[in-house]
């Protein structure tokens, strides 16, 4: 008779374990609890349950991502996977964080959550949750994965697209790894093994500024956000680009401060960016040392440098090659468009 897999839940709070306050809703239900509303996974996995926090997943932070970094080293040896029960607000950039931050697991890292508390009567939370103990228990399953409404999504291709649905998370510009039926588990992409062994990081380089443009922008705050942050990103039109009414200004400190790490990045979902198209992505390849981000998230494009940035001395190693490094599905198509 094959042995259970051994799988750990780590509770964090979001919707999934909140009850309604005066307030509004607010995490309050203990994991032990959480698990008695869907007794059938103990014929699939022998689970044991720690409250690591009990957040609304909006005040979830950097330091946290640490903290369930720290919890699963410490805990690898003893269980073969892992369950983040996690609020669906920031659960892209926890999964993309982790994505970074334990790499080459053979032992599945999976962060799920609901869009209804799971003492409703109508929630998505048990379906939810018994997917992510059946993913977890899988044989073939490994990394950092969000299972949601049924989707398998690589940690870093994740995002939430949805306020209310269940559906509230689609897989970016890359196939969902499997879906999940009636208790079955249908792989798209297969699972490769890994050529490393598992690596633990801990450290993160929070000093980092998402600049958002829009139309009219003004460049009074960048002198601040150029002194202040070790990294910045700016989120820009369509394919990227810096809008003149920002130019001379974003060049001049661009050149004055030739050790910042610039990401461009773009508010545009799918396809990604492409400085080539466009005059004013051109010349921002003639003032500026950058890196761009592509087709990546930008989920993925924060906790990445942040992972980079806390780990690498970019003045020794070459940012390019650990930023268009393939980490869980992160970089598809990279420079020059094509497949990496």
């Amino acid at each position: 008779m094959t042995q259970k897999k051994r799988i750990l839940l780590i509770a964090t709070g979001g919707t999934i374990a909140s009850k309604k306050s005066d307030n509004g809703l607010k995490p309050q239900i203990a994991p032990e609890e959480l698990l008695s509303y869907i007794p059938q996974v103990a014929d699939i996995c022998e689970i044991e349950a720690i409250q690591l926090l009990n957040l609304d997943s909006s005040n979830m932070e950097p330091e946290h991502w640490k903290l369930m970094v720290h919890t699963i080293k410490e805990h690898y040896e003893a269980f073969d996977g892992f369950v983040i029960a996690h609020g669906t607000d920031t659960m892209a950039y926890t999964a993309a964080a982790l994505s970074y931050m334990i790499q080459n697991t053979t032992k599945p890292v999976v962060i799920t959550g609901a869009q209804k508390p799971i003492d409703l009567e109508i929630t998505d939370a048990k379906s939810n949750l018994i997917d992510s103990f059946l993913y977890a228990a899988d044989e073939k399953s490994q990394g950092v994965q969000i299972v949601f409404d049924g989707k398998v999504i690589a940690g870093t291709r994740a995002k939430k697209v949805r306020s209310k649905s269940y559906n509230a998370f689609s897989s970016i510009d890359y196939p969902c790894l499997a879906v999940i039926q009636d208790m079955n588990i249908m792989r798209y992409i297969p699972m490769l093994p890994y050529e490393s062994e598992v690596q633990f990081y801990e450290e993160l380089d929070e000093n980092v500024f998402l600049m958002k443009l829009i139309p009219g922008i003004k460049p009074r705050v960048l002198r601040s956000i150029f002194e202040n942050y070790d990294c910045i990103i700016v989120e820009s039109f369509g394919v990227g680009g810096i809008p003149k009414s920002i130019a001379d200004e974003f060049y001049a400190l661009c050149q004055e401060y030739p050790m910042k790490l610039v990401v461009m990045a773009t508010q545009v979902a799918h396809e990604g960016s492409d400085m080539t198209v466009y005059e004013v992505g051109h010349d921002m390849k003639a003032y500026c040392r950058f890196l761009e981000s592509y087709d990546m998230t930008l989920e993925s494009v924060i906790a990445k440098v942040m992972w980079m940035l806390g780990n690498f001395d970019i003045t020794q190693v070459d940012a390019e090659e650990i930023f268009y490094r393939n980490i869980n599905y992160d970089v598809i198509f990279g420079k020059n468009r094509r497949c990496e």
